[in-house]
């Protein structure tokens, strides 16, 4: 059981590593011109066979998909993958990769947010106080940019970054009764296929073939996002959900915006500051009140 466990802790930490690398790739592509749908289309197609392989195995073992399930799978692979992504790369063209997952890290709380509001779930003293401590982190971590360069972009970028969490947050909301019902890997995979449908097409209506030539190091930064923060971490998620519990696994996944703050200082040369340390250690705290149970 204890090596069952410390299997899955690793998984989760690869996991949080790799969704933490997100941002940094990112970065690393955009001084080359390319724009956000551009790699976000590079990212999903690099990761296509993948998820396709899996989904497909997963259609010819599992229970098949009604036409309900598979209009769930698209709105929720419209929210996730897709929508949550493309307003993440199109925020990360205004702010730090730091600030980016500070933002993205509240999704726990805007989850348990659209509980208490759509669903009817109650709301406890040490919620609220986790909420509190969140977005009292974000405020100093918007402190921290906001000395650092234009301030309109900070708050152009936050707002996106913010509305990707939200849209995540969205996806998490409806995922668990598919989770449930199709596995979390073939579900994972399924979502994953969907929103590289819609990426694709959003692509091909706003860009013509031609956009996907790009200098070589795009190529390369595409391929290691779709390898190391899509595919590898997306997997060892599912598999670390399933040794430890979501709960644990999340816990986890707590040493994300910390390893982003990090690679952002040592591959990027952004800046660190106190406010944005004690912004960091505040999201954190708020996030591991909220994920106790």
């Amino acid at each position: 059981m204890e090596k069952s466990h410390a299997y899955g802790a690793g998984l989760a930490l690869v996991a949080a590593l790799g969704f933490s690398l997100k941002a940094i790739f990112v970065k690393l592509a955009y001084p080359y011109g390319v724009d956000a749908i551009t790699l976000l289309a590079l990212r999903m197609g690099f990761a296509l066979p993948v998820f396709l392989w899996v989904g497909l195995a997963g259609q010819r073992a599992g229970t098949s998909l009604t036409r309900e399930d598979w209009l769930k799978l698209f709105a929720l692979g419209c929210l996730g993958y897709y929508g949550a992504s493309i307003l993440d790369f199109w925020g990360l063209e205004y702010i730090s990769a730091g600030l980016e997952r500070l933002i993205l890290f509240t999704y726990p709380t805007l989850t348990l947010l659209i509980g208490v509001v759509f669903q009817g779930k109650p709301f406890t003293r040490r919620e609220l106080i986790a909420v509190v401590l969140c977005y009292l982190g974000i405020g100093f971590a918007f402190a921290h940019d906001l000395g650092q360069g234009d301030a309109r972009n900070v708050w152009v970028g936050g707002l996106l970054v913010f509305g990707s969490s939200v849209s995540y947050a969205l996806y998490l909301s409806g995922s668990g009764t598919m989770i449930a019902r199709l596995g979390a890997m073939r579900f994972s995979a399924l979502a994953m296929l969907v929103s590289s449908a819609v990426t694709l097409l959003h692509f091909s209506a706003s860009h013509p073939v031609t956009a996907f030539i790009q200098p070589l190091p795009v190529y390369g930064w595409g391929l290691a996002m779709a390898v190391f923060a899509t595919i590898v971490p997306v997997f060892a998620q599912s598999a670390a959900i399933r040794r430890i519990g979501a709960g644990q696994a999340s816990l986890f996944g707590m040493v994300g915006p910390m390893l982003t703050i990090a690679f952002g200082w040592w591959l990027l040369g952004e800046s660190i500051s106190l406010a944005q340390l004690a912004g960091a250690a505040l999201v954190v705290l708020g996030i591991l009140i909220v994920s106790r149970r």
